[in-house]
């Protein structure tokens, strides 16, 4: 028997067991020919799905698990594993010695007769963007709750980025062998704070040290997991204490999918005869609408629940050509989407989408989805935003740090490629008259800057070399030189966000560098609309320069006050049209620095009404300084304000610890927003400005015994208080000696 044949046999006679590992021993090509097995099938056989959480849920440590009982990897290592190796996803040191992900990792698996794209996301606040570019390709998600801890903040976020890609999702409640699991509060949290429709498709067979294995309230069965790993699925009946329970949420499931699912809801209401089949079938149909969200529980590091889940996320989650995914045409005057085509074929020209950049040994790898047609090695492909054309000479599949080559790609498969220069977000298509390009990916933008020194000014190229690969990577990372103060500025998510660029400098270019201390990325915004009409005349002998610009520089409203809006609302020829984009270039270049404290202005809309032009003078340029003429005015004649970034702060203390906890956010300027109680540990949320949130992690653990953690997300910008605005304009007047000495002494 061949080892295609024996694997075919092995998934279709076992559906619920694991590739075990004596296969791969006595056939060394057995691992290849089941990979190559796994490269091509049809669109109902494949699955793109990330894994997101709150930090430390254990969505590594659950990837590990898969990869494992697919047979994808030999051996399951740990986190924080005693034989220092780490999980596989954990490719880079970094992320072994601190035992969390930095980096979000791709792999492909198999598991019954279906390919399984994996792409492991970070769950820290500061590498959200991570998030957000998987997202923005994977067709489904797992959700992975903490028993414990259960909706964090940070999964609120992670829901927030789901909603917005409209992903659908699975929830799986992990950690149910920890102390204080309580697997009924996370669905509880799950339904009220992010209101999700969700409803128990298993139940735990006990719980914390007692936890044995899960009820399955579809087909009414109690699965144990048994062998050295957990490889062994062995079924039985549900344990006489749990059969009413598990009978009342079966009800309670049917009920719930019966208001939301038209075909059970009929079936329902005529009493028919309701059998498992028609339960998944509607999981299914209102899991893809996100209508509903089936609930999955286990514990990962006990080796219990996952392939269950496994068998959900086939079951469960949309494959490729479920998803409608859409192009925007780039022809029209006004934005068209265009529905894509997911066959696998090459009827259809090949549209992908660039969604993440690394380093490879081998120049820039570049992270694909491909959403139409096919491409094959030694193909052309053309970047839509630059237009330049490039030659495929390597197609990889990734397994987190190891590639492995194809020679073909099709609609639905995620895929690398080297050597291509490009952005986050590109759209490449073969066809160079196809005018067509998918959205791109949400990127926020930085709240933290630290000054940043070489410590050997011998490294500078390495330095540069550094910097220049991670902000083109990352693009929640930014390097600015600030002329006035004459220091480099190095800006991201947060203090750990810089500290982890810092040490990568370290270890991969050897470019040793001492971060300053961390800085606010303030905003500067108008109070009141202000009209301006300023006109730029300039006469040296020759053609002069003369433009004349009016309109209204407008506050845009607190939702919107980190953008700035340029409006044409002109009518007839006084302002030339091939002379408006100087404008909006002038006005966006004299945001970039304030008159307060020198932040960038934001919130603001440029409202450009009428104006004035020369046959002979004026010039896109001449446009473009009268712009910054119209700002500067504007500058002198409006009421301005600071804005500063709010941070939701969620700290975790023993109970005890709570009061305390208050009293020192509330003395950082906080407002707390809820208090929560569990299991003898209290959970504290405020909105905190991040101005007042350095130094907090050392005054946290001194005052709690080192028991409190805290996390913290960015949630908006606020106007600041009149003191710490008054404060900042001074240091400000006096760093660039717009203030007399005498004054400055006197302050």
């Amino acid at each position: 028997m061949s080892a295609i044949t024996a694997l075919r046999y092995h998934i279709n006679l076992n559906p619920l067991l694991s590739h075990r590992s004596h296969l791969l021993n006595k056939n060394p090509q057995f691992f290849s020919s089941y990979m190559k097995y796994a490269e091509h099938k049809e669109l109902e056989k494949i699955r793109n799905i990330g894994i997101s959480a709150h930090i430390d849920s254990g969505k590594t440590t659950l990837t590990e698990r898969i990869l494992f009982y697919t047979g994808r990897i030999l051996k399951m290592h740990e986190v924080k594993g005693k034989d220092n190796v780490g999980a596989t996803m954990d490719s880079m040191e970094l992320e072994r010695q601190r035992g969390i992900t930095i980096q979000s990792a791709a792999t492909y698996t198999l598991w019954k007769d279906h390919n399984i794209n994996i792409i492991d996301t970070p769950g820290h606040v500061d590498f959200t963007v991570e998030v957000e570019r998987a997202l923005r390709v994977l067709d489904g998600a797992v959700l992975v709750l903490c028993a414990v801890g259960g909706v964090q903040s940070q999964t609120m976020t992670v829901d927030r980025q789901m909603k917005r890609y409209n992903v659908p999702c699975i929830a799986f409640i992990n950690k149910l062998d920890r102390m204080g699991a309580n697997h009924k509060r996370t669905l509880e949290q799950l339904q009220t704070r992010l209101q999700h429709n969700a409803a128990f498709l298993q139940l735990p067979i006990g719980l914390e040290s007692k936890n044995e294995g899960i009820v399955d309230l579809i087909y009414q069965r109690a699965l144990y997991f048994e062998g050295k790993f957990g490889e062994v699925v062995r079924e039985d009946e549900i344990p006489s204490n749990m059969k009413s329970e598990a009978e009342e949420r079966r009800q309670m499931l049917i009920e719930q999918l019966s208001n939301i699912d038209d075909t059970l809801g009929e079936m329902y209401l005529s009493e028919a005869k309701i059998l498992e089949k028609d339960i998944k079938d509607a999981v299914r149909r209102t899991c893809m609408k996100r209508t509903f969200t089936p609930v999955l529980v286990g514990t990962a590091l006990k080796n219990r629940g996952v392939q269950p889940l496994l068998d959900a996320v086939v079951d469960y989650l949309p494959n490729p050509g479920e998803v409608n995914n859409y192009a925007l045409n780039e022809n029209e005057k006004e934005t068209v989407k265009v529905p894509l085509n997911p066959e696998r074929s090459d009827k259809y020209p090949f549209i992908g989408l660039a969604f993440k950049l690394e380093a490879g040994r081998f120049g820039q790898l570049t992270y694909f989805r491909c959403y139409q047609g096919t491409i094959s090695k030694g193909n052309h492909f053309f970047n839509t935003r630059t237009k330049k054309k490039f030659r495929i000479q390597r197609l990889v599949r990734l397994h987190a740090n190891q590639m492995e080559d194809v020679n073909e790609v099709y609609a639905g498969d995620i895929f690398a490629v080297f050597g291509i220069d490009c952005a986050s977000g590109d759209t490449f298509v073969t066809d160079p008259n196809l005018k067509l390009s998918m959205e791109s990916i949400y990127v926020p933008e930085p709240v933290v800057s630290m000054s940043i020194k070489l410590n050997n000014s011998k490294n500078r190229d390495s330095f540069s070399k550094g910097i220049a690969r991670f902000t083109k990577e990352d693009p929640t990372l930014r390097y600015i030189y600030d002329v006035e103060n004459k220091e480099s500025l190095m800006c991201g998510m947060g203090e750990l966000h810089l500290e982890i660029y810092s040490q990568r400098l370290e270890r991969e270019y050897n470019c040793p560098i001492t971060l300053g201390k961390p800085k606010v990325s303030f905003r500067e915004t108008l109070r009141e609309p202000v009209e301006y009409d300023y006109l730029h005349k300039k006469q040296t002998g020759g053609a002069g320069q003369y433009a004349r610009v009016t309109g209204i520089l407008e506050p845009l409203p607190i939702d919107r006050n980190t953008e700035i809006i340029f409006s044409d609302e002109t009518v007839g020829t006084n302002v030339p049209k091939q002379f408006v984009p100087g404008v909006e270039r002038g006005f966006k270049t004299a945001c970039e620095k304030g008159c307060l404290t020198g932040h960038k202005v934001a919130g603001v809309k440029f409202r450009l009404l009428d104006g004035m032009h020369h046959c002979v003078d004026s010039s896109e340029l001449a446009f473009f300084q009268a712009a910054q003429g119209a700002v500067r005015e504007c500058f002198e004649r409006g009421s301005w304000q600071i804005l500063e970034p709010i941070m939701l702060v969620e700290v975790i203390v023993p109970l005890e610890y709570q009061g305390m906890v208050v009293t020192q956010l509330t003395k950082r300027h906080g407002i707390i927003c809820e208090s929560d109680f569990n299991e003898g540990w209290a959970v504290v949320k405020a909105e905190v400005p991040l101005n007042d949130m350095f130094g907090y992690i050392g005054e946290l653990r001194s005052t709690t015994q080192g028991k409190g953690e805290f996390t913290m997300e960015y949630v908006r910008y606020t106007p600041c208080l009149p003191d710490v605005q008054e404060g900042l304009i001074r240091d400000y007047q006096i760093a660039n000696n717009l203030i007399p000495q005498k004054q400055q002494k006197k302050n």
